[in-house]
């Protein structure tokens, strides 16, 4: 298969191919969970595992479970492991669906929940020829209910659910996690310019959590021309907290 080893940084590699890639939503979802070394993690629909390589970089939370329902998108994770020598990823090839057949992962002890969902409804829209980018693509296998519903069984009782999406959707998945017991808490805005309308939205979700949306101030991703300080920080390798 072709792949391609691609370095983020601090000696972290991941390994890209045509139905496996990552793009900007990834580090913007990363940087917008707070993840913390303390965390126990699950990421849903892991691809080419750049959100859980991502967190390999500073200070790695205690274990992330990557989950994919794609085996090649697991086969590239398990390569960046190995280059990356990261010691505290476990892949796991599986439906999130199927939670019921998860032995591996610890029901009820997840903190952080990190997934970048497929951005369209199944059956909307140009659908990609490749079976794989359909999956990553288009809600193939998972919906914002299936998320949620899987994430309530999973987190600890004051987990938090991140997510990213595109803003037309927004409602689809804060009423899902109301279904679920999980209270929307948290919420960005990310547009490309200033005068742009958001193309994407990050949102997090707290199990059993009381009412009330924070709002965040929106992420500009170009001015002039040019990446805001903001956006160039994505990709530095700056020092974060634990």
């Amino acid at each position: 298969m072709n792949f391609k080893k691609e370095p983020i940084g601090n000696a972290i590699f991941v390994y890209t191919s045509k139905e496996h890639r990552f793009g900007t939503d990834a580090f913007l979802l990363t940087k917008f969970s707070n993840y913390k070394s303390k965390d126990i993690v699950c990421e849903f629909g892991t691809g080419c595992g750049i959100i859980a390589l991502l967190m390999q970089k500073y200070k790695p939370p205690v274990m992330t479970y990557a989950l994919d329902i794609q085996e090649q998108a697991i086969m590239q994770l398990e390569l960046g492991i190995q280059a990356s020598h990261a010691k505290n990823i476990m892949p796991v090839c599986t439906d999130l669906k199927n939670f019921q057949d998860w032995e591996t992962i610890p029901y009820g002890k997840i903190s952080l929940i990190i997934c970048n969902p497929p951005y369209q409804p199944c059956g909307s829209g140009y659908e990609a020829s490749l079976e794989s980018q359909r999956i990553a693509r288009h809600g193939v296998y998972c919906s914002p209910e299936d998320i949620c519903n899987s994430a309530c069984q999973l987190l600890n009782a004051n987990g938090r659910l991140c997510i990213c999406g595109k803003p037309e959707r927004l409602p689809d998945y804060i009423c899902a996690m109301r279904n679920y017991n999980i209270e929307p808490k948290r919420l960005q805005f990310v547009s490309k310019n200033a005068e742009d309308m958001p193309w994407l939205f990050l949102l997090e979700g707290r199990k059993h959590a009381k009412k009330f949306l924070q709002m965040e101030k929106p992420f500009i991703m170009y001015q002039n021309g040019e990446l805001t300080p903001q956006a160039r920080a994505l990709y530095q390798n700056q020092e974060r907290e634990s």
